[in-house]
């Protein structure tokens, strides 16, 4: 069975170190922050202005004023503190961040993003994503392995805008984990039930495969 994007959120949470300064981008990666592993202390910052958000909220308790960059609703954490765009982007520029999770579009074998420019629909821009990707040392993508039409989102070479030039380290989708190496997408695990076979055919990028590829556990 293919991931849906709790299971996508689960395996990237995985990835979270203890004393991890994280950023998270609107849609899937914005769940990361409900699965953070036991025994472990992960800040995560928002480009809006805050550091130390939490869980959401459960119905009932929202703050309004309490926003994420995706303008969600959002819990804090005890010591969260907030701040202007200003001093964010700061950190965010300043290498302050250990980790970034964005979702997107496309992206190439060669580790480009594209995750601001949606076909056929208005867009008010790229928001932080584009500082984001040229800061970031350790970039995640959580994306579906397909579009709406059946159509790989992991290619030779992206079609759309791009955010970001080689920059993407790993990508965790609802049939696998890829890590981008300089001969194309490493396959490293597959999600439950999901064979090697389906990876493959759901791939157009370049598709690396070396021994047995365990299934995830998320």
């Amino acid at each position: 069975m293919a991931l849906d994007k709790i299971g996508i959120a689960k395996r990237i949470a995985l990835e979270l170190k203890d004393g991890y300064y994280v950023n998270l981008g609107i849609g899937i990666p914005t769940l990361v922050a409900n699965y953070i592993p036991e025994g472990i202390n992960v800040e995560f910052q928002s480009e809006n202005g805050v550091l130390g958000m939490g869980a959401f909220p459960f119905d009932g308790e929202e703050d309004a004023d309490l926003i994420n960059a995706g303008k969600q609703t959002i819990t804090t954490l005890d010591g969260a503190v907030f701040f202007d765009s200003a001093n964010s982007f700061a950190m965010i520029r300043g290498k302050h961040v250990q980790l970034t999770v964005l979702g997107a579009m496309e992206v190439s074998e060669q580790g480009d993003i594209a995750n601001w420019k949606i076909p056929g629909k208005m867009v008010k821009g790229m928001g932080g994503a584009m500082d984001l990707v040229a800061s970031a040392d350790n970039i995640i993508v959580a994306m579906m392995h397909t579009n709406k039409a059946g159509e790989s989102k992991l290619l030779k070479s992206c079609s759309l805008p791009l955010t970001g030039v080689k920059c993407v380290k790993k990508i965790v989708t609802n049939l696998a984990v890829l890590e981008v190496t300089n001969e194309g997408f490493k396959l490293l695990e597959r999600a439950p039930g999901v064979s090697v076979e389906e990876v493959q055919n759901a791939t157009l990028g370049e598709l690396i495969i070396e021994g047995d590829i365990p299934e995830m556990n998320p």
